[in-house]
């Protein structure tokens, strides 16, 4: 038995800065995941740390949480088969030099952490980054 899963995305604040979002989304549905929703919003600082609290930790944790509270972003919840493994393929390598022609990252990213594009790592993550965003009525089918 085949099973949808559901992942988060976010189109980040540069991808946003450059007008990449229509083409962001059409290669969503290029590669036949499902939006289920969509939003553009702004985050604070502190929001920013909540999400990324992971991260806390690492060096890199303060200039992520500031880039990411910098400007609009778009988060969307996508769904189809195998959709972790699939968006994470599409958005290609965290460092743009370093990603596949035809990714995400690859045509948008500037940087290893300018790079146009979020997306959940694993099952767990992806519950708690799409709780971080949506309702649970906004995701019910």
């Amino acid at each position: 038995m085949k099973t949808l899963q559901r992942t988060l995305t976010i189109v980040k604040p540069d991808a946003v800065r450059k007008n990449a979002i229509g083409d962001i989304i059409e290669q969503f549905e290029k590669n036949n995941f499902r939006i289920l929703c969509l939003k553009m919003l702004e985050i604070s600082k502190h929001q920013a740390e909540q999400f990324y609290a992971v991260h806390a930790a690492k060096p890199f944790y303060n200039s992520l949480t500031d880039f990411m509270s910098s400007g609009p972003i778009v988060a969307l919840a996508l769904e189809k088969e195998n959709a972790i493994a699939d968006l994470r393929k599409l958005m290609g390598a965290t460092n743009p030099a370093n990603a596949e022609e035809g990714t995400i990252r690859k045509k948008w990213g500037a940087s290893i952490e300018h790079n146009a594009i979020h997306g959940s790592d694993a099952e767990d993550t992806a519950g708690f980054e799409l709780s971080f965003f949506f309702a649970g009525y906004e995701l019910a089918k």
